[in-house]
């Protein structure tokens, strides 16, 4: 599959929108080739030449999804080597502008109605991020997969209260109130 043609760019795009918008309603498991051809007005011949089930459009939005959201998650170390949350720059934090980029999908991950299983491939991805930057914490005593665990739970919070509100705050509000959370914990 050639990823620039732009009509195998269009035709993916279609595949996802189609996917997210039945995921709002359905189970993954639970969506046919079928429903998904239909609702993103392609046919199944067109779908099986570049997929062999949905899963493989979810898992591929997944991927970019989560690339894009480590991509976001290092945005501030490209600025300072070391993050001090009292010197954080909030124009720096681009995960709320990822989020902002994907909210259908984040839409679907904080919905009461959908599996865990998304909300939890996420926290696993934010803890892992974490942890590989974990060499900044100065942890004296404290237990790392303690500390990692209720710091990305932290983020998840402030991430479903954005879109319980609607996602109605920007993303640079979003910024100045991680920046100003971090900087109230870190002089308890």
């Amino acid at each position: 599959m050639n990823e620039s043609d732009l009509r195998v760019i269009k035709t993916t795009q279609a595949f996802q929108r189609a996917l997210l918008a039945l995921l709002k309603t359905k189970t993954l498991e639970s969506i046919s080739v079928s429903a998904l051809c239909r609702e993103a007005g392609v046919n199944r011949g067109t779908f099986y030449l570049h997929y062999k089930d949905v899963e493989e459009i979810f898992d591929e939005h997944l991927q970019h999804l989560l690339q894009d959201l480590e991509d976001s998650y290092y945005e501030p170390y490209r600025h300072e080597n070391q993050i001090t949350p009292n010197r954080l720059d909030p124009s720096t934090i681009r995960i709320f502008h990822h989020v902002k980029k994907y909210q259908p999908f984040y839409e679907i991950v904080f919905n009461r109605k959908s599996s865990l299983t998304y909300y939890y491939s996420l926290l696993e991805k934010i803890k892992s991020l974490m942890q590989q930057s974990a060499s900044s914490y100065p942890l004296g005593h404290k237990d790392l997969s303690l500390l990692l665990s209720y710091q990305a739970n932290a983020i998840m919070g402030l991430l479903i209260q954005w879109c319980e509100d609607g996602f109605a705050h920007s993303p640079e509000y979003m910024n100045e109130q991680l920046t100003y959370i971090l900087g109230a914990e870190a002089k308890t």
